[in-house]
């Protein structure tokens, strides 16, 4: 492979024009795609496998009209002190704003009138108007929730507090500004690292270009494939940081064997000869994790998965190509003033060792210290992760000062925390003797487990399908409503013995619960995928057992060290006016997986760009020990700057306003602290250290059985060296040109 690539980079580096051209065109297409394609809508939500979609499915086929997993808002009022809210005044002033709702969009399937309902509170204070939708929230358009937050505007000129929640005010937070923040500290770090500006804006050009055309392919296809708009986030944030990553290793790399004296071409061309290589495999460990995915069988998550792995790939396409073109155009600008000048009087300074070195000569000295101290501090992080309980965050977890916060503390005071969140129960009669008596059978048996109200059975047309709205006592994310689930659930099994009558329960509480469980189980099949797919691929590359074991312990290690920090923070509250965290509660179901994937594919980065130096002075010669040095020397500051500029980035969303952007950006920066820091810097070269010879140990027959990639370059730096040997300088013109 390494042969191969130096071709590639030497072919590049000469047509640069050519390769730039491609890839500017490419850029074009892909944004006219995008231009002109029909604007992208929500992608469709659902949960296969699960009792709540079912019963979705079984309503959307018995009672279509009744859009039962349609959006829902509640449209909250609060007389003023001294007031009622059955006031003649307050009364005529709700009834119009009801009438408003139900011509405000053709989205709407009814908006209750909450007299005619009974949603009054018992002491007069307090009343809401119930507003179902016949999409879900995803489907919902602008124009919809422009005219629910209208209606909303036009009620408080009554004099009344009034408030919006439900998820028909759920939209996915926008992320330009973390974005631009994140790319801003980027390039400072990159200008400091490299110490030229030229040097530092082209990663950030080149990954800005991979980053454009994902994005816009992926807009060009939303409405074909129905992607969603929310799919081009991920793709967003992950090809940005590996985009950034891998062309910052080649750059480094190709700096590198300027340094040592070779020209442009040929420094090009051994860069991406073995810099690509472990960018090609690192991009490999990305795109796994990423169609991994797929594991959990959620459509929508299946689909971010492999939009954001399609971005991967031109990430690690473009750093191949279009960096090696770039650095062409750079010229000796890539080089920062100091190291230009110092080479323009043909004298070079004595080599002080760097930081990467003196942090590897002290852990070659301290491996087992510096091993204890990473391990058990990871170890006590990780400890809150036993206590993890996932969830959904309702509108509880939202900021005071949120029309969906103020809406739901209005409920919970004027009716009860449950209010927030009703239950349907489907009761399918089709097999039943006597459905009306099966159903209020259902009834009594939810009765008797304790809730706060229930809502008689209503049944369709064909009188074979009853819904019963049922309202916990405590609020929807809450572990007291998902025992109530459960025991519903459970009733409803003796009742279809029994009558033949199938119960199932659902509602967007019921649906949230449902999505957490499958989350949750899906999780270690999910890492054993991952991170056993992994393990065989840098076996391939390192051509060894114990490292590729020890990379991937490290990654589940600094995985729950990361979750334990997540835990202490959002569900314990510990440091939670730090972070802004107003109301603690589970953590959002699809946290775990969503981060074991991200950050799993930034592990391996920097695992296989430091590890692959090591590897690559080992194989030419230098002792385990020295190898470690040398791979801290040439490999540690770029690493250092890459997981810094990651850590930047998702930082940048810890100010959202939004629970689960919040938490996201969290649990991703604390990750990447950890896994870089600690384990990529200290976990792995005292463990290397303490294995010595043994750690590059892998058996004869397994040798012979993997197929040798030749990442570290020591085939072509064999064909090179020979070729310079036996025919002098002109002869290695000449091997060069034929290879």
């Amino acid at each position: 492979m390494a042969t191969f690539l130096y071709k590639l980079g030497r072919l590049t580096f000469r047509r640069r024009r050519f390769v730039a051209l491609i890839w500017v065109a490419l850029l074009a297409v892909a944004g006219i795609g995008a231009a002109t394609a029909p604007a992208a809508t929500s992608s469709s939500f659902s949960i296969p496998g699960t009792e709540a979609q079912r019963a979705f499915d079984l309503l959307e086929e018995r009672n279509p009209g009744m859009s039962a997993d349609g959006a829902t808002a509640r449209v909250v009022f609060q007389a003023p002190e001294g007031e009622k809210v059955t006031d003649s005044a307050n009364k005529a002033a709700i009834t119009g704003i009801v009438k408003e709702l139900g011509s405000g969009s053709k989205q709407i399937a009814q908006a209750a009138d909450p007299f005619r309902t009974q949603a009054v509170s018992q002491d007069g204070s307090t009343a809401y108007i119930s507003v179902t939708y016949k999409v879900n929230s995803m489907e919902l358009t602008d124009e919809t929730r422009t005219a629910l937050e209208d209606a909303g505007e036009d009620a408080r000129k009554s004099g009344m507090k009034v408030e919006i929640g439900g998820d028909a005010l759920q939209v996915m937070p926008h992320t330009g500004t973390a974005e631009i923040i994140g790319v801003v500290i980027a390039a400072i770090v990159l200008v400091v690292t490299f110490g030229s500006l030229i040097a530092a804006g082209l990663p950030l050009v080149t990954a800005l270009v991979g980053v454009g055309i994902g994005v816009s392919t992926i807009t060009a296809l939303a409405s074909v494939l129905d992607l969603g708009s929310t799919t081009a986030i991920l793709a967003t944030m992950i090809g940005l940081a590996v985009g950034i990553d891998y062309a910052l290793f080649i750059v480094s790399r190709y700096r590198a064997e300027l340094a040592e004296g070779r020209e442009r071409e040929e420094a090009a061309g051994r860069a991406v000869g073995t810099a690509g290589s472990a960018v090609v495999f690192a991009g490999l460990t990305v795109v796994i994790a990423l169609v991994g995915l797929a594991v959990v069988n959620i459509p929508m998550l299946t689909k971010m998965g492999l939009a954001a792995a399609g971005t991967v790939a031109v990430a690690v396409l473009i750093a191949l190509t279009l960096v090696p073109a770039a650095l062409g155009f750079a010229g000796k600008r890539i080089m920062g003033r100091k190291a230009r000048r110092a080479a323009e009087a043909e004298s070079r300074p004595a080599a002080k060792p760097n930081t990467g070195t003196r942090w590897a000569r002290f852990v070659l000295r301290k491996p087992v210290w510096v091993l204890l101290v990473g391990v058990l501090g990871l170890g006590v992080i990780a400890v809150p992760a036993a206590s993890l309980e996932m969830g959904l965050p309702d509108d509880g977890a939202q900021p005071k000062s949120t029309t969906q916060r103020q809406a739901y503390d209005m409920l919970s005071d004027g009716f009860g925390p449950g209010f927030n969140g009703p239950l349907m129960v489907v009761v399918d009669a089709k097999n039943s003797s006597d459905g009306k008596a099966a159903a209020d059978r259902v009834a009594e048996e939810i009765e008797s487990i304790g809730v706060s109200a229930i809502v008689p059975p209503v049944f369709n047309k064909a009188g074979d399908t009853a819904t019963i709205t049922v309202i916990p006592k405590d609020r929807p994310s809450s572990h007291a409503t998902e025992e109530v689930v459960h025991a519903i659930r459970d009733a409803g099994q003796d009742i279809k013995a029994d009558a033949g009558a199938e119960v199932l329960v659902t509602g967007a509480t019921a649906m949230n619960i449902d999505f957490s469980q499958k989350m949750n189980d899906a999780l270690l099949p999910y890492l054993a995928l991952v991170v056993g797919l992994a393990f065989l691929l840098l076996m391939l590359v390192f051509r060894s057992v114990l490292v590729p074991l020890k990379a991937a312990l490290g990654f589940l290690l600094s995985v729950v060290a990361a979750l334990g920090a997540v835990v202490a923070v959002f569900q314990w509250g510990w440091l939670g006016s730090v972070f802004g965290v107003e109301q603690t509660g589970p953590i959002m179901s699809m946290m775990p997986i969503f981060m074991v994937g991200v950050v799993f594919g930034l592990a391996m980065d920097y695992e296989v760009f430091l590890v692959t130096r090591m590897r690559e002075a080992y194989v030419h010669g230098e002792s385990p020990g020295q190898s470690i040095v040398t791979g801290f020397q040439h490999g540690a500051r770029v690493v250092t700057a890459a997981a810094v500029i990651m850590m930047a980035v998702f930082s940048g969303f810890i100010g959202s306003s939004e629970q689960m952007v919040k938490m996201i950006g969290f649990s991703l920066a604390v990750a990447v602290l950890f896994d870089a820091f600690v384990v990529r810097m200290a976990i792995v070269p005292a463990v290397l250290a303490l294995l010595g010879k043994k750690a590059w140990w892998l058996p004869r027959w397994l040798d012979r059985a993997l197929p040798d990639v030749d990442v570290e370059g020591e085939k072509l730096q064999k064909r090179l060296t020979e070729g310079s040997g036996s025919e002098g300088g002109d002869g290695g013109e000449r091997e060069l040109a034929r290879l």
